[in-house]
């Protein structure tokens, strides 16, 4: 089939029934709940791109396999230029949603593209696994489905490991194996859209332990799957707010869930890896579903961070108060931290890595450095937006206020901005900044930001033990070796005959 229209992507939708729970109660038709509608809708507007003259070469590809259209997601990069194709794709559904869905379909595509590229590490393992894994990514690719993916354990008993917790199926584990497939139990988090999703793909951090071996799952469902239950958290907001009073939080909401597997089957040729510790700890590493995706990530995080720096910059330029040195010194902060990602990315697509396959892969050392940043940069970004709209942010009236004949003419008056800036002008701007700043909507962007590709602090002692055994400090020894060098000479001209 190739791309899929948005309408497409609704009658998917439309034609599955998932156990979704919203607030208590089981969500019939996720097509017609309120809190869904508008992501919904966001979704098949990415879809949509793919079709429009203006986006079509940029973020689609020919097939040689098929000679179907398809999206650069599904694209094995060879060459820089492969490389420069895929960014593009982040860049356009980064832009169209600013920076705020962290989950769009192009994510988890690039994870099954780059498995895909990568399959001969499971084939030492089960030569079954690799195939599962080249058939699967063909599916997902020919019917360019939407995927959400659950890879951490809910936080129980986090001083022990998964088969150490009262209950051995807390977390998502084997059962048993059937004639049909493996039978699974347990929970996964976090889902985020999975209401809205066509499939979802489960495997793991690495860190699995002796003991842990029916936890080492890889493998991907229909979202619709008997026995998988999907519990969302509470909203954000209804999905009944108007677009001018929250412009943001009416649109971009991404509902997260957990999902509880209640003896799920899954059948053989879904499987991609099972009840193999050193093979789990080893699927990050050698297949790159971790760093591939994190030059998506680099590339949303960059949008994500623009935009937030703009609103800043427009809010403080609203009231006139970058005229003061404390605020532009704030400003420029948030512009420098933003030009360091945009570097970094440069730098990661130049001094790119390349795998035993033959992928091109975005280079480790700057895309980890961005993913260690960046959790640090968003919050600050916020912050400086809550301090320069100050209480302001408190106080901005709806659109019904602004609207209404009696009001109208003071809220022009009282809510203006600097010479130029109208009341309504301000108003708006105002409105935005509270979204990403005050609202609910916008403080789950910021943890979702600070933990989005797990914990920071973990992450960056990593970061620390790859890099110290990829340096040998050798200009301290240098500098040693001069001390040294004199010390020699010195003693040697103190044998000198006279």
């Amino acid at each position: 089939m190739g791309i899929r229209t948005g309408a497409q992507y609704i009658q998917g939708l439309q034609s599955r029934q998932p156990e979704i729970w919203l607030q208590g109660r089981r969500v019939t038709n996720v097509c017609e709940e309120a809190v869904f509608q508008q992501p919904i809708r966001e979704i098949a507007r990415l879809y949509d791109m793919q079709h429009e003259e203006a986006y079509r070469e940029k973020i689609t590809h020919i097939c040689e396999e098929t000679g179907e259209r398809v999206n650069n997601a599904f694209l094995e990069v060879k060459t820089p230029a492969d490389l420069q194709a895929r960014r593009a794709l982040y860049e356009a559904y980064a832009r169209a949603t600013f920076g705020l869905m962290g989950r769009t379909p192009d994510f988890l595509n690039v994870v099954l593209t780059s498995l895909n590229s990568n399959a001969s590490f499971l084939e030492k393992y089960n030569p079954q696994w690799a195939e599962n894994a080249r058939n699967y990514y063909k599916l997902v690719r020919d019917q360019d489905l939407f995927l959400t993916h659950a890879i951490i354990n809910p936080q129980n008993d986090r001083s022990k490991s998964s088969h150490e917790q009262q209950d051995i199926f807390t977390h998502l584990g084997a059962v048993k194996e059937t004639e049909d497939g493996l039978i699974v139990r347990g929970a996964k988090m976090l889902a985020t859209l999975a209401p809205i999703t066509d499939e979802v793909i489960i495997y793991s951090f690495p860190g699995f332990k002796p003991g842990d071996e029916r936890y080492a799952l890889a493998f991907a469902l229909p979202i619709d799957t008997p026995g998988l239950r999907i519990i969302c958290r509470e909203p954000m907001q209804d999905g009944l707010r108007s677009v001018y009073d929250h412009p943001l939080a009416s649109r971009f909401e991404e509902m997260d869930a957990v999902l509880f597997f209640d003896d799920v089957l899954v059948p053989w040729n879904r499987l991609f890896l099972y009840n193999n510790v050193e093979a789990a700890n080893l699927l990050y590493p050698k297949t790159g579903i971790g760093q591939q995706p994190a030059h998506q990530t680099g590339v949303r995080g960059l949008l994500k961070l623009q935009f937030a720096t703009e609103v800043a910059m427009r809010i403080a330029d609203s009231i006139g108060v970058d005229v003061y040195l404390n605020v532009q010194n704030d400003l420029g902060e948030l512009a420098q931290s933003l030009e360091s990602i945009r570097a970094l990315l440069k730098t990661a697509e130049l001094e790119h890595d390349v795998t035993p396959s033959g992928e091109l892969m975005p280079g480790y050392i700057p895309l980890e450095t961005i993913r260690g940043l960046l959790p640090k940069m968003y919050p600050r970004v916020i912050e400086v937006m809550q301090i320069i709209g100050a209480g302001g942010l408190l106080m901005s009236p709806t659109d019904s206020d602004m609207a209404h004949p009696e009001l109208a003419a003071d809220m022009e008056k009282y809510f203006a901005g600097r010479e130029g800036i109208s009341g309504t002008e301000r108003v708006r701007l105002f409105k935005l900044a509270w979204d990403l700043c005050g609202e609910a909507f916008g403080q789950r962007l910021l943890q979702y930001e600070r933990y989005y590709t797990g914990d920071p602090i973990r992450k960056r002692a990593i970061f620390y033990n790859n890099y110290k055994r990829a340096h040998a400090c050798s200009m301290v020894d240098e500098a040693l070796g001069v001390y040294e060098s004199k010390k020699s000479t010195k003693a040697g001209s103190e044998t000198v005959p006279q």
